[in-house]
């Protein structure tokens, strides 16, 4: 029988560490991150990087460790310390309104870019300018979601740790290759010589996202690049592109927000690569 996961107190010292991680220059010190929520703990629980596993700690309350006793044991299994906290302990912890009763604390994961080109990708999502965390982090969700290989975050992007970007990308962080701190001229000089042809996505594009397509030009390796939410991309970031291409507006909406335009950008190129079958419907809220 697997024991019960140990009590911990709320002066404990691994409480104050877990807490102090909200805060980015101690993620940064510290190279660990709060992962909260059963699907987003479970994926950490399964997932490994740089030759460890990524959940370090594990913080469940008891209900919560009843109901989920499957991630309890997968984060044992993982060798992550597991401590059975109180409702006062997660909120404490915690960085959400409402938080679900387990909070993880991960190791960073982060993938180095040259590893990202040596891998030959096919699709990737270029995060250049995007400050908001829960853009980041459902632009994320959506590059896993359309099958792309990896996603590059510029140097002058939010930091992929932050705790509403994780939540944001739903579990999708631990799926697929994330680099971080990457400048965008960098980023873009190296996928264009790992034979990928660089996209910028911009409401003010000179060629249209349709036209692309009845052309077959998307069946290539393809690197889309996101810019800010408010403000797109700047001129010097779009003058590095092979193309500035903007999404089509049929209808009489002003424009789409960022993952929204990612999401269609993406799922154009997935579509085009992979042609005819080999889709996997599956929708969840």
């Amino acid at each position: 029988m697997t024991a019960a996961p140990e009590p911990i107190s709320p002066r404990s010292s691994r409480v104050s560490a877990a807490r102090r991680l909200a805060k980015r220059n101690f993620r940064g010190k510290e190279r660990l991150f709060l992962a909260e929520g059963p699907q987003a703990v479970r994926e950490a629980a399964g997932h490994r990087a740089h030759g460890a596993a990524t959940l370090a700690e594990l913080f469940a309350t008891a209900e919560a460790a009843e109901r989920y006793a499957d991630i309890v044991a997968a984060a044992r299994d993982a060798g992550a310390r597991v401590h059975l906290a109180s409702e006062e302990v997660i909120a404490d912890i915690s960085t959400t309104v409402t938080p679900q009763g387990l909070v993880g604390v991960c190791r960073f994961l982060d993938t180095p870019f040259e590893d990202v080109l040596r891998a030959r990708p096919r699709l990737v999502a270029v995060l250049a300018h995007v400050r908001d965390p829960g853009n980041a982090g459902t632009v994320l969700r959506c590059a896993d979601a359309a099958g792309a290989d990896a996603v590059v975050l510029t140097d002058a992007s939010v930091d992929l740790y932050n705790p509403k970007a994780v939540r944001a990308s739903v579990g999708s962080l631990f799926h697929l290759p994330v680099a971080v701190g990457v400048p965008v001229e960098q980023a873009v000089r190296g996928l264009r010589d790992a034979g990928v042809r660089v996209l910028a996505a911009d409401g003010a594009g000179e060629q249209d996202l349709d036209d692309e397509l009845d052309r077959g030009t998307m069946g290539t390796p393809t690197a889309w690049v996101f810019g800010n939410e408010a403000w797109g991309l700047p001129e010097e970031t779009r003058a590095l592109a092979d193309a500035v291409v903007r999404v089509p507006i049929h209808g009489k909406a002003e424009s789409l927000n960022l993952a929204t335009a990612a999401a269609v950008c993406l799922y154009a190129s997935a579509r085009a690569q992979r042609g005819s079958g080999g889709c996997r419907s599956v929708t969840s809220g």
